[in-house]
Formats: structure tokens, sequence, C-alpha cells
């Protein structure tokens, strides 16, 4: 069995500090002077206001301190140093979920979360509910170690199962995951169902084999396929060759927050709420900061070109993941929109389907109390 290590978060100070002067010293390029300056990319107005926060306003030290707040450790996987909180809480070792985040996210995605869900009586809800929670850090990502060359979702979804039930020691577990982690957490329901008895997904990944077959699900594969032409074109590089932005962005603090910046802002539900209320600066900050003070804005994006040489996300005839499949429609998602659930029946075996009244791609991050719930209510029937 894999020796579990303790784990700290430590930044060194001097390289905080290049990283700040980088920031201070960044020859700025010219912006489009346009009422809207995301339809181009980051807006500057934005990318500048938060460029000033990191270097005046944002206290590094105290993110370093919040990213200690909860049991973590690191354990070997093959051949991969595996970063993981292990939050054991009420539910004291008998009903393990593992939540698994994406790009550009990070572990600390569940930060709002993950207290509510281990330990739900400090909150005035049902210990019934609790949950020990398991929440990795992609391999390449944050400080889990990197790869030499592109891994995809499938491995990590081995990766994580081994972490489970051979290093954690648990016989069967729940998963949860959306963006990347809802692909991974997919590969746990189809490869690893022995184990993963059951998965939650807020977003779907799988496609069935045929393609879409009614109108709607038609119409929603037009509409897709549209969304990609408009907001795509990080996806189409990334998983065709993600070296071109790795030479742009490494080394480059400000490059690289702008590139995670405007995801957060295309992939948000910003209906009701601006920017800054959904994702206040300091915690946009510390998600960036996991990319920056790691060295992972390469290999994070490597990551979508591991989809491709994994084999993609299409089934061939007569599959489809058999493992007990919740979906929550986070409706604010404008990129990534859900398909029609026919379209998603062919692909899993779907249980539970909820209309949620609010969020986006970040599910947990934009709106974690609907997410717990959510969450608490798929586990309580499963």
């Amino acid at each position: 069995m894999a020796e579990i290590k303790p784990f700290k978060v430590r930044w060194d100070e001097a390289q905080v500090q290049a990283v700040l002067d980088r920031v201070r010293d960044y020859p700025w390029p010219p912006a489009p002077e346009v009422p809207d300056g995301w339809a181009y990319g980051c807006d500057g107005a934005y990318l500048k206001d938060l460029c000033d926060h990191w270097t005046q306003r944002y206290d590094w030290r105290a993110a370093e301190d919040d990213l200690n707040r909860f049991p973590q450790f690191t354990a070997r996987v093959e051949d991969f140093d595996l970063h993981f909180l292990h939050v054991v809480g009420e539910a004291g070792g008998r009903r393990p979920l593992i939540v698994t985040h994406g790009w550009p996210g990070s572990h600390y995605e569940f930060w709002r979360a993950i207290e509510p869900l281990a330990f739900p009586s400090r909150f005035g809800d049902d210990p019934a509910d609790a949950f020990d929670l398991v929440i990795p850090s992609l391999p390449g990502f944050g400080f889990s170690s990197k790869p030499r060359r592109p891994v995809g979702q499938r491995t990590t979804a081995r990766l994580f199962n081994t972490l489970m039930t051979e290093v954690l020691g648990y016989r069967s577990y729940l998963a949860q995951g959306g963006d990347w982690g809802a692909m991974v957490t997919s590969w746990l329901g189809r490869d690893h169902g022995g184990s993963a008895r059951a998965i939650h997904l807020n977003m779907l990944g799988f496609r069935p084999h045929g393609g879409p077959q009614t109108p709607d699900e038609v119409a929603w594969a037009q509409r897709q396929a549209g969304m990609m032409d408009v907001m795509g074109a990080y996806f189409r590089l990334q998983v065709s060759k993600p070296q071109s932005i790795a030479w742009m962005g490494g080394g480059n603090p400000v490059g690289q927050a702008a590139w995670i910046a405007e995801r957060f802002h295309d992939w948000s539900d910003l209906r009701e709420k601006p920017m800054d209320e959904v994702y206040p600066k300091d915690r946009l900050l510390t998600n960036i900061m996991l990319y920056v003070m790691t060295d992972s804005f390469t290999t994070g994006a490597w990551y979508y070109r591991g989809l491709v040489e994994e084999g993609g996300v299409a089934f061939e005839p007569g599959e489809r993941c058999e493992t007990p499949t919740a979906f929550a429609n986070f409706p604010g998602e404008p990129l990534y929109a859900a398909p029609p659930r026919s379209f998603a029946e062919r692909a899993y075996n779907i249980v539970r389907w909820s209309e949620m009244p609010s969020g986006g791609h970040f599910a947990a991050m934009e709106e974690p109390e609907l997410f717990v719930d959510e969450v608490r209510a798929w586990a309580r029937e499963v």
C-alpha cells in the first residue's frame, strides 16, 4: 500500500515576490476600445483591476493559511504523487465521496462546500447527510506531480479508483464531478462500477454512438456547434497544440490570469450577479495562484490533448455507462449546455435529472448551497 504523507502548502516568499514583480512589470498590449471588452478575450479593464488587487491587496499568506484549512495528503499511485484532501466528516469513514475538479479550476473550487458536506450538523442540518470527502488534484494540476507527456481522464479515473480502494481502503464509494471532473467521474462509472457505485455530474461528457437523432437533439447539437465557434477556440488549441499556449503562458502570470479569468467569466451564470460578486478577486486569485505557483499552467493545458490520445468521448454501438448516474443542470452554463435527456440516456444510466435555478459551469464555486443540497439529495436516493 502506498504511504500517505501529510501535506502543507508552503509558498516561498521570494518566489511569490518574483511573481508579483512580473505582474507589476507586465508590458500591457493595446486593448480594443469597444463597449464589451470580453467579446475579444479577457477584458482589459477587468484584468488591470485584478492585477492591481493582486499586487496591492491580495494577502497571499492568508490564502496559504486558507489552503491549509483542511487535512491534505499525498500518496504515490503508479507514476504519480497524487495530492488530495481527505476530510473524514461525521460519516466517520462510512460514506466516502470523491469530488473531482476540472480546468481551469482546482481542488479549491469546492472550498465553501466542504464543511457542509462533511459536517452538516454544524449548519443545523442532518448528520446522516455527512460524507467522508476525498478531493484530489488532477495529475499535472496543483500539488499533484506532473506527467512527462499528456495523460487523460480515463487514466486519471484508474489512478483515482486506486487511491480510493487501495490507498484509502474504501470498498465502494460515490463520485461527483464537473468539467474534466465530470469526465473522470464518468470513467469511474464506466470502468470501475464495482467500486464507484453511483456517480453525480454537473456536465455530461460521454456521447452515445450514432450522434443526435431526435429534432431536439439535432437542435441542441447545432447550438453546441455554434457556441464552440464563438467560445471554443481555447478548446481547439489545447486539444490539438497545447504547447503553443504553454510557450506564451509560461513565466507570464498576467497571461495565465487572463486565460483563466476569461473562462470564469464566459462559463458562469452572470445573469443576475456581476463577476466580482460571483468570484470575489481574492477567491479567483487563489485559484490562479494554484496554477502560477505550481507551474501547472502547461500540464493543465496538456490534459486536453490527453482526451484525444485516450480515444475521445464517443462510445461504440451498444456501449454506455451503466453505473447509476445523476445529472444536475445548472442553467447559466453558456458553452456546455446540457443535451436533451434522451441523448444523455443513450450514453448513461440516468436515474436522476435535476433542473437547478441558477449557477453555471463552476457549480460548487458559484452556488455552493445549491450544490450541497443537490449532492445531499442525490446521495439519500442512492
